[in-house]
């Protein structure tokens, strides 16, 4: 999969870009607050409906408008093109696929994979658990869109759950019923986890032991407390039976204390805790093997190859762990952003399209 073209209208800065695509390498720079990284959300948003910058839609807005708009063209690996739009008001989003209006955010998943590389994910190893779980939703969103839906649904519950539990949680029978609903969804969400973090572990390995030239063994599992056996039906009732347990201690702290929303991922290198123990060339390898295992993991369960975002994070990798990455991107469509790439770092790159953003305008 690949993107063919963008098209951007009182998006962030841009009050008008239209830019075609190399199907290879595209490499963006610029000094910063120029608009790179905003290029890299309106393609982002083309796949996940969502930007991985904010939680917010009306961000995307161009200061003083009333609404914007980002298109693509999308072309699959046997050449089929797919026209993506979105329109931001303040009455929401508009999602739209060849035309057709989508109801469901959960139905534009699956026409094109994105994997992104920000700084930020360097930092995913010691951070805290929530940008880690982040790391496995938004992977899982892609992969399985059924995940899409019960992740949003499970935080809907939580949330008015935990309403109800700072409101001094005087209606039982409503706590019960958040109860269940909690159960349901947390099961399916505890056990596509597992079994992500099982499928992808090999693959991380593999590619840790090739950055450190086999010096390092990396092993990630999941963290959870949510481990139940048996049916479905009867995860969910030992899930249910959790919540009910601590239900004193959660109106005493006044937030839901059980559940994968306080979940993570257990990262080890030679069989010590990297989160704590590595350092930041440790940490820097592992953050790189998972985000290139993503990669190999859409490859693998759909047969398509994602298309790679990389946002100011070349700058960010000593040499060793920029020439793997490189490496990574030649069957891949890669989008690049920097500031500037110095000549031993460009002649490293393969060959491609550069694009230069001058405040809201791009030169090609």
């Amino acid at each position: 999969m690949r993107f063919k073209s963008l098209e951007l209208k009182n998006f962030r800065n841009y009050s008008e870009l239209s830019l075609e695509f190399d199907p290879g390498l595209n490499l963006i720079t610029g000094m910063n607050g120029r608009g790179k990284t905003n290029i890299i959300e309106g393609l982002y948003v083309m796949g996940m409906g969502r930007s991985f910058r904010t939680s917010k839609d009306r961000e995307m807005i161009m200061f003083g408008c009333d609404e914007a708009r980002a298109s693509s063209v999308v072309v699959s690996d046997e050449g089929r093109e797919t026209e993506i739009s979105i329109n931001y008001s303040g009455e929401g989003k508009l999602i739209k696929v060849d035309g057709i209006k989508l109801n469901r955010t959960i139905d534009l998943l699956e026409n094109v994979y994105i994997v992104v590389f920000s700084p930020d994910d360097l930092r995913i190893i010691k951070d805290g658990p929530e940008n880690r779980r982040r790391f496995l939703d938004r992977e899982l969103c892609q992969l399985k869109p059924v995940y899409y839906s019960d992740l949003g649904n499970y935080k809907n519950v939580l949330r008015q759950r935990n309403a109800v539990i700072r409101q001094g949680g005087g209606d039982e029978h409503l706590l019960e019923v958040f109860d269940e609903s909690l159960a349901r969804y947390g099961v399916r969400i505890a056990d596509e986890r597992k079994q992500f973090i099982e499928r992808i572990k090999g693959i991380c390995a593999s590619i840790h032991s090739d950055i450190s030239s086999s010096s390092e063994e990396l092993n990630i599992f999941y963290e959870t407390d949510s481990v139940f056996e048996g049916s479905f039906e009867e995860k969910t009732e030992q899930f249910r039976r959790q919540l009910e347990a601590g239900r004193e201690k959660d109106l005493f702290r006044g937030f839901t204390g059980f559940g994968p929303h306080k979940d993570d991922i257990g990262i080890e290198i030679n069989g010590t805790d990297a989160r704590l123990y590595g350092s930041q060339g440790q940490q820097r390898t592992a953050a790189l093997s998972l985000k290139l295992a993503e990669i190999e993991l859409i490859r693998s369960d759909t047969g398509c190859r994602a298309v790679l975002l990389l946002d100011d994070v070349l700058s960010e990798l000593d040499e060793n762990r920029q020439r793997y990455l490189i490496e990574s991107m030649k069957d891949v469509q890669t989008f690049v952003t920097a500031t500037e790439i110095d000549e031993r770092l460009k002649s490293l790159l393969p060959p491609g399209k550069s694009f230069v953003c001058e405040g809201g305008k791009v030169l090609t």
